[in-house]
């Protein structure tokens, strides 16, 4: 077999994060190089090959026949060096490198973001990128290392999932409002009262609630104020505008505090199962594992907080 040279490597992650990007910009933006760079790598590996890679447009950028049949060699032969990297740094004592973090805006700005900020105090080879975001990241095509979801995982037979808990979500309001309009005794009662809903794109979001015999129920609370911002609607009902529905998580300063109370008794409130999500991989980097215990020690504690 012949040997293996430096630059026959040269060129083969370039080519693949622009495969998964889908083009050279947002590849150059990932790698942090300038889009020229990314393209005059990929041009001198398709020389070095002997076969075109890629064809690209003005608009599109696709995978030739032999770019999809390299592409897919490339993917197994970077795992097993990534692999054989993690197996090396297990014995190692200071993690380095990059992460990029996805997470739920409000919850990543609030919880997630300064466990990872202690850790780079910490770790000074140790750096994040964090994209705080509500739609669910692919881990491919948004170069994501480590990702916070609630609710299903469709993709999760390529992934390892750990439990954080369940964001419950409470009824809750102003005590002045309740003094005002009565504290509702059931599911019914909801009709006489201001809600403060979440919408997004003119699509208003239902409260999903479990009746006394423990089913879910769908209500449309009557309304006059909507919001796209879970942090601006606990704001406003702080202010007695109405009643609205949160996670503990987010108003659990604001319960302890008496400036938002319970507002509806339930036994069994609905909650999203919660978890910390990454690729399978045979071996993890220390890196990884780092950032994997840091969030497993800190969040569930977060999320198993009971209201007041």
């Amino acid at each position: 077999m012949e040997p293996i040279a430096g630059d026959r490597l040269t060129g083969i992650e370039t080519f693949v994060v622009a495969a998964e990007a889908g083009s050279f910009a947002l590849a150059a933006e990932r790698l942090k190089v300038t889009r020229s760079a990314v393209s005059k790598t990929i041009a001198r590996l398709e020389t070095r090959l002997g076969v075109r890679l890629l064809v690209r447009t003005t608009r599109s950028q696709t995978l030739t026949e032999a770019g999809q049949a390299f592409y897919e060699r490339c993917i197994k032969a970077l795992r097993e060096l990534d692999d054989a990297q993690a197996a090396l740094e297990a014995g190692h004592h200071e993690p380095a490198g990059r992460v990029r973090v996805s997470a739920p805006v409000i919850f990543g700005r609030r919880h997630v973001a300064p466990v990872l900020q202690e850790l780079m105090k910490r770790h000074a080879r140790l750096e994040f990128e964090i994209s705080l975001t509500d739609r669910i990241t692919d881990f491919v095509d948004d170069g994501i290392d480590l990702a916070i979801r609630s609710g299903s995982i469709a993709d999760s037979s390529s992934l390892v999932a750990r439990p954080l808990g369940s964001q419950t979500m409470i009824v809750c309001a102003a005590p002045a409002y309740l003094a005002a309009r009565g504290k509702p005794a059931g599911l019914d009662d909801l009709a006489a009262h201001d809600g403060i809903v979440y919408a997004r794109h003119g699509k208003v979001f239902p409260w999903s609630l479990r009746d006394t015999t423990g089913h879910a129920r769908e209500i449309r609370i009557a309304h006059r104020l909507r919001y796209d911002d879970l942090e601006a609607i606990a704001a406003a009902a702080v202010d007695g505008i109405g009643l609205a529905r949160l996670p503990i998580w987010l108003v659990y300063d604001h319960l302890q505090a008496g400036r938002l109370v319970r507002a509806l008794d339930e036994a069994d409130p609905v909650g999203a199962a919660t978890r910390l999500v990454w690729p399978h991989t045979r071996y993890l980097p220390l890196k990884m594992r780092l950032v994997i215990d840091a969030l497993l020690a800190t969040l569930p504690p977060l999320l198993a907080r009971r209201a007041p």
